[in-house]
């Protein structure tokens, strides 16, 4: 079985990274699996090396050695949204060299998980109006949308699904990242369980963020559906 979708957020800093990284660990156990970074901004710099967090996250956690290459199309230096940082280097973000990219990487693996940057509505190219919404619907791939647990998470879901909803686009489900347990989330979940009637993930808090490759989350429906839409 072949199965390319993307992981996008509700926001900025909800845990993409951190779900797909556990996407690409679940899916390595069943065949030839890629994550893909189409966009990455803000390069982090130490004494020994200059790198980006989440391309280098999935090399660190992977089962295997990642091919770079394979990894990321635009990465730019400053922390920002994409059309903004790329504006900063001179550079502009062409979707078409995107979803060529996408197309290749199905060619060669079995699975392909795609990272969005930020929220639905990232800009990628501000002159054009062009977003990361409407890069997700040229692609034809369905999501898996990641969102938080905690106060605010649920106008934040239901405003995402709606645009999803609106442009016709596949959900997979929803993963709530970063469950502490706490009463006011169990409420959030069931909320818009209600609402939206999609399978779910429940990852917990990390105390460490290599705990993700012990990490075992079961629900059938939700992977059932993922791999069928």
């Amino acid at each position: 079985m072949k199965k390319s979708f993307w992981v996008i957020g509700t926001d900025t800093g909800v845990g993409k990274t951190l779900v797909t990284t556990y996407f690409l660990l679940y899916f390595q156990k069943k065949g030839k699996a890629t994550p893909y970074k189409p966009v990455q901004t803000g390069i982090i710099e130490d004494d020994l090396k200059s790198y980006y967090g989440d391309t280098q996250f999935y090399q660190a956690l992977s089962e295997e050695r990642l091919v770079e290459a394979h990894l990321n199309s635009y990465s730019f230096r400053e922390p920002a949204s994409p059309h903004y940082a790329a504006m900063l280097e001179g550079e502009s973000i062409d979707e078409e060299v995107i979803l060529q990219h996408i197309e290749d990487l199905k060619s060669m693996y079995d699975f392909v998980i795609c990272e969005g940057a930020g929220g639905l509505y990232v800009p990628l190219d501000a002159q054009r109006n062009y977003h990361l919404l409407q890069l997700i619907k040229e692609s034809q791939l369905p999501v898996v949308l990641v969102t938080r647990t905690e106060l605010g998470t649920i106008n934040h879901t239901l405003l995402s699904i709606e645009a999803l909803n609106n442009r016709a686009i596949p959900i997979a489900g929803i993963v709530f990242n970063g469950y502490g347990g706490a009463k006011l989330e169990i409420e959030n979940m069931k909320a818009i369980h209600q609402f939206t009637r999609l399978p779910s993930l429940v990852m917990p808090k990390l105390e460490h963020l290599s705990d993700l490759k012990d990490l075992q989350i079961e629900n059938t429906k939700f992977f059932e559906r993922l791999l069928s839409i």
